[in-house]
């Protein structure tokens, strides 16, 4: 019986491992995650709960490997997981069927598939907190791990500067070839392929362009889905010179929800512009142009 509970906790312990790897590996993806499903309502406080979650899982799952403080632990791990379960049924009753971000995007888990995984995980963790030997707490070890490894999420993880733009790491652009972005003035457009707002504002983007009211305009794609470069352009009726991001570069880019637009200065980003975009932007080169 000893070797199952010992066998059970390394497991349950490299679940915790491996779900705060997967966030670990795309903080953007969780963190929009926590702000769709109104856990918290700006990318500000997204970004600090995620290191934090992340951290937590972390040092929660390493402890667990260690066979000193199961039945703390499991304590700990059941109300946790009890607690995401209950967020999850709210979910789940309400229709909600987009990935959960329990193991971020390495895993894609609707709630009701997340659910059914922390309920095994729950039954395991509570088996083990009645079967575990109460012991005296080292609070070095526990305490002192535990917040060592949650406050190094900030080191690992640093929160980037979201009003600047990284003009180095992009040089070339289909259609247009090498590119200076530090020269002039530039609109650099965040787009998500399959996100109908991103749609949207390409096609008011491309209405301006033709009536030449907008500086030399790019776009940064996310291929998420099955729509590719060549169909967003028809169903926008716009092509712009782009080049694609993958999923952290698009997180790290965007504000609290896509679309966003970055106007640059002679490199410098000038605007910053996530609602009303196409007002904004034509009513800024409209002004110039008269």
């Amino acid at each position: 019986m000893k070797r199952i509970q010992n066998a059970s906790r390394i497991v349950l312990g490299l679940v915790f491992i491996f779900s705060a790897y997967t966030k670990f590996v795309g903080p953007g993806f969780f963190e929009i995650t926590l702000i769709d499903q109104g856990l918290l309502s700006s990318r500000g406080q997204a970004q600090h709960a995620a290191r934090f979650l992340i951290g937590f899982e972390f040092a929660l799952g390493f402890l667990m490997l260690l066979p000193y403080y199961t039945k703390h632990l499991m304590a700990i791990a059941s109300l946790m997981l009890f607690g995401f379960t209950l967020h999850l049924g709210y979910l789940w009753a309400i229709g909600d069927t987009e990935n959960c971000g329990c193991f971020g995007e390495i895993i894609s888990m609707s709630p009701a598939e997340s659910i059914a995984k922390n309920i095994l995980m729950l039954s395991v963790s509570v088996w083990l907190w009645i079967k575990g030997d109460l012991k005296p707490i080292n609070r070095t070890i526990l305490l002192g791990g535990a917040a060592v490894l949650i406050s190094s999420m900030w080191g690992f993880l640093p929160i980037p500067n979201q009003g600047e733009f990284p003009i180095n790491d992009y040089t070339s652009f289909t259609y247009s070839g090498r590119t200076d972005l530090s020269s002039g003035e530039k609109i650099i457009a965040i787009l998500n392929l399959d996100c109908e707002h991103c749609q949207e504002l390409s096609e008011e983007l491309g209405i301006l362009q033709k009536k030449k009211l907008l500086p030399d305009t790019y776009a940064l794609y996310f291929i998420e889905g099955e729509t590719t470069v060549e169909q967003f352009e028809q169903m926008t009726n716009s092509a712009f010179p782009y080049a694609e991001i993958d999923v952290n570069t698009f997180f790290d880019l965007i504000g609290e929800s896509p679309p966003r637009v970055y106007i640059l200065k002679d490199g410098e980003v000038d605007a910053v512009l996530d609602e009303d975009i196409a007002l904004k932007i034509e009513n800024r080169y409209k002004a110039i142009a008269y």
